[in-house]
């Protein structure tokens, strides 16, 4: 019942998986890193959904390393960051 409502309260799901993905795409808080990492001690799920994430994104950075590198200039990259940054709220 305490895991449960330290669960709720604490950082629901929701927000953990927020977490993960935003610390893929860029650098999260302390305190963020440290809610998720408590988070995942007590939760099977967002610790399984954590495992099938890093497997896809092992799967991704293969396949791109494999395909033929797309030059991109310096401004599109700020753009494209840009862009991805706005849509995670950071």
């Amino acid at each position: 019942m305490l895991k449960k409502l330290i669960h709720i309260i604490f950082l629901p799901c929701s927000e953990a998986t927020l977490l993960m993905e935003k610390r893929n795409a860029a650098t999260i808080s302390s305190k963020e890193n440290w809610k998720l990492s408590v988070h995942l001690k007590i939760c099977k799920w967002c610790r399984a959904y954590k495992e099938k994430l890093e497997i896809l994104d092992d799967i991704l950075k293969r396949k791109l390393s494999q395909e033929e590198k797309v030059e991109m200039n310096d401004s599109e990259i700020e753009g494209f960051k840009e862009k991805v940054l706005k849509n995670l709220d950071i």
